[in-house]
């Protein structure tokens, strides 16, 4: 009970910060932005985007950041992704992996042979494999085992947002981005800062620095495959 006590201090100052904040949402919302991003305790993912107001960003986590559930054995653009997009007029989706991610590599190790996970777990990694497996055939050769993580974390956020792109239940004029939160050194730069990869599909780092000029410094990636 100590950490729950702990967490409902915290509360406290929530309320002390944000009581007015809701004066203007008790009939609804408009965030600007939905974002995904994997379901892990380093990553604080409204902060990590410095967001602290309610009502800017609607956030979904889950482990590998995934858009996609299973429905009569289809595979749909998860509700809890797709309710801004449809509800709430909100016209930007953000994919947010991350390195060293838990569930990539869960996936990858099932995939190699090298690992078993309970039901639940295997049931999300299921979800993974799919579009995880052609990415582990084409990886470099020689990379060592955090490397070949990162790249899978890179390849896992393109084809979420593949799946996004391709989704007749998205708004044409939805604009999907990719991006990896680091906090382990290996792009470079401030620990935790968000490396954009991929906007609407697009991989190719220059074509997506000539044309969103204002966010060119955040765009690289890890492998360019």
């Amino acid at each position: 009970m100590e950490t729950l006590a702990s967490l409902l201090d915290g509360n406290h100052d929530h309320t002390a910060r944000f009581d007015d904040a809701f004066t203007e949402l008790q009939e609804g919302q408009r965030p600007g932005a939905v974002t995904v991003c994997c379901a892990d305790s380093r990553v604080l993912q409204a902060d990590a985007f410095g967001t602290d107001e309610p009502g800017t960003v609607f956030t979904v986590g889950n482990i590998g950041n995934r858009v996609v559930q299973t429905d009569d054995d289809e595979t749909v653009i998860s509700g809890d992704v797709l309710y801004p997009l449809v509800h709430t007029d909100t016209k930007t989706a953000v994919v947010l992996g991350h390195t060293g991610c838990g569930a990539v590599t869960a996936t990858y190790d099932a995939l190699t042979g090298d690992g078993s996970e309970p039901p639940g777990i295997q049931h999300c990694i299921d979800l993974l494999a799919p579009r995880l497996e052609p990415g582990i055939d084409r990886l470099p050769d020689g990379l060592d085992r955090a490397a070949a993580i990162d790249c899978l974390v890179e390849y896992n956020v393109d084809q979420q947002i593949g799946a996004l792109a391709d989704s007749d239940h998205v708004p044409d004029d939805v604009t999907v981005a990719g991006c990896v939160y680091d906090f382990q050194d290996r792009y470079g730069g401030d620990r935790g800062a968000i490396h954009v990869i991929n906007i609407d599909g697009e991989r190719d780092l220059e074509t997506l620095r000539a044309r969103r000029p204002e966010i060119a410094s955040r765009v690289t990636r890890l492998w360019d495959y």
